[in-house]
């Protein structure tokens, strides 16, 4: 069985206190993209991960998809083993949300694969256990988010219409680094009600990463600013980063980047597949 795993960006994100248990408590509204890694599933003698396309850091118990096995494994202790092959498409640490979100694709595909029948409930407990942002796959439409980032509202909020440019340098932002830099606060303006069209957001939508990664990597802020005098009618850095993505009405003629940059560019018409 094969399964498709797609990445998501944050409209904003904003830091709003730090918590007892060392993370933060944020808002965010994440939106899914039609960008994907892949996912096989096949029988086996024993459980196996194969890893293709772009290169992952760590190791292979570190992976989510792995995690995620051993995670059900250990509540399903009849599971019989499986292979994985994941192919990256899309490059880790770059704000994406693509590494939980191939822990939430492996969840999803095991319990079809099996037909366990888990409810949304039970995959939502799970899918935390991978990562803050990890439950947001699960539900893969655009939400609210509170608490770490698990906390989900999902709103009325459709880009159809829109072009998405993606592009991120190869430079990794480290996020304890990022985290421990960042002054919470109260945002002046909450992101709960994200109901008014992107050319309005430049005041409103706000990313509380964005001065600090810019002062430290300036060409992270020049891809913002050459999407922007593309077109873009919004462009902003997604989590906490390196990647930026801009907004167009319609497709660009695309500024030049540097060889090393992973760009990728998507109508926002194009539906998810599952």
């Amino acid at each position: 069985m094969v399964f498709f795993s797609n990445c998501k960006i944050n409209l904003g994100l904003h830091i709003i206190a730090r918590r007892p248990d060392g993370f933060h408590d944020l808002e965010t509204v994440f939106y899914p993209l039609p960008i994907y890694d892949v996912l096989e599933l096949l029988p086996a003698d024993e459980t196996a991960l194969t890893l293709h396309g772009l290169p992952i850091p760590g190791n292979k118990e570190d992976n989510s998809v792995w995690r995620a096995w051993h995670l059900l494994k250990q509540e399903l202790p009849q599971l019989p083993p499986v292979r994985f092959h994941l192919l990256k498409n899309i490059p880790a640490g770059a704000g994406l949300g693509a590494g939980s979100a191939n822990g939430a694709t492996a969840l999803i595909a095991l319990d079809r694969f099996f037909n366990l029948q888990l409810s949304q409930k039970q995959l939502l407990k799970y899918a935390l256990h991978l990562g803050s942002d990890a439950p947001f796959f699960i539900l893969n439409t655009p939400c609210y988010a509170t608490g770490r980032g698990e906390a989900l509202q999902p709103i009325s909020l459709d880009l159809s219409g829109y072009h998405l440019v993606l592009v991120n340098p190869g430079i990794h932002i480290s996020t304890p680094w990022a985290f421990s830099r960042i002054i919470p606060s109260t945002p002046a303006h909450s992101l709960k009600t994200l109901t008014a069209p992107p050319p309005s957001w430049e005041h409103f939508v706000t990313n509380d990463f964005e001065p600090l990664v810019y002062e430290a990597y300036p060409e992270i802020k020049d891809i913002r600013n050459r999407l922007k005098a593309a077109g873009a009618v919004f462009a902003a850095m997604t989590g906490t980063g390196s990647t930026v993505f801009g907004l167009f009405k319609h497709p660009p003629d695309m500024p030049v980047f540097p060889a090393t940059c992973f760009i990728r560019s998507v109508s926002l018409d194009t539906p998810l597949l599952h």
